[in-house]
């Protein structure tokens, strides 16, 4: 039998609908306001901290700030350390963290159980904590300062990026496994031709969550990077702010141009793949 919506049911479902609008809406806008006054900081000839310096005034408008940050820390140079350390950790993490999830999920070996619990336990454990036994074994004993090595080792393998090629693997059925076995594949073979297309979804998530880490690593390079040439664009704009630039006219201007161009890729790239957080699923790529 048919039921009918009455008028107070359809009033209160719009007002809930409208309820959650509203609570959406104040969280968009408290999230966006930081990136705004960012942007419009960067983009100001002078300064201006009052509610109506967040207007963007046509007068007050300038890229100045952008060609002062340039001239001190050379956009262009940083910019590609922080690409370089960003893809190599990454690549390291996507290729080290298949191996690991596979033997964790689809091997069967002694102390596998120890082996997944200490991946968990380095998830407790804070990266601040390492720091000093991993500045002594990555600059004193390997010699990897002022490197891209140096950047780049200690976020090679990434607990998080393990546990989700771990889970992604478990839901596949171990028959397809079975099957490639039975017809002679290696478990490498098995891992690069059956077990990686199947978790693509899996490998877009891990890179996506992996990426803004690196990116915006800043304590790590800094210990590690003496040479203003090897340094990250995070260390670079800390080092611009701190040194009171020789860009005067406006040096918060300049800083916050420098946050904007450090910003922007991972905006990007979230903007362009943010559906993927959501609907990428091991369903749609085990179909058929």
């Amino acid at each position: 039998m048919a039921t009918t919506t009455t008028a107070p049911d359809r009033t209160r479902r719009r007002l809930l609908a409208a309820g959650r609008f509203a609570v959406l809406l104040v969280g968009a806008f408290l999230a966006l306001v930081p990136f705004y006054s960012m942007v419009i900081g960067a983009l100001q000839e002078e300064r201006d901290t009052s509610l109506l310096g967040m207007l963007p005034l046509p007068g007050n408008l300038t890229l100045a700030n952008f060609a002062g940050v340039n001239d001190s820390i050379d956009l262009a140079q940083s910019l590609l350390n922080s690409l370089i350390m960003t893809a190599g950790v990454v690549g390291c993490t996507l290729v080290l963290g298949l191996m690991v999830g596979y033997a964790l999920s689809v091997l069967s070996f002694r102390g596998q159980g120890l082996v997944f619990a200490l991946v968990l336990l380095v998830q407790a454990i804070p990266f601040q904590l390492l720091m000093v036994p991993l500045y002594v074994m990555v600059v004193r004993y390997f010699g990897l300062a002022d490197s891209y090595l140096g950047m780049i080792l200690p976020f090679a393998v990434n607990s998080v990026a393990v546990l989700i090629f771990r889970q992604y693997f478990l839901q596949i059925p171990r028959d397809v496994f079975d099957a490639a076995r039975i017809d002679g594949a290696s478990e490498l073979r098995i891992l690069l031709s059956v077990a990686v297309p199947l978790v693509r979804p899996a490998i877009l998530t891990a890179m996506l969550v992996t990426f803004i880490g690196p990116w915006n690593e800043f304590l790590w390079p800094f210990l590690v990077t003496k040479d203003a040439t090897m340094q990250p664009l995070a260390v670079s704009l800390a080092n611009f702010s701190q040194a009171n630039s020789t860009f005067q006219d406006n040096p918060m201007g300049a800083v916050l141009a420098g946050a904007c161009v450090l910003a922007v890729p991972a905006v990007v790239l979230f903007l362009l793949f943010q559906r993927h957080f959501t609907s990428a699923n091991l369903g749609s790529a085990v179909k058929g």
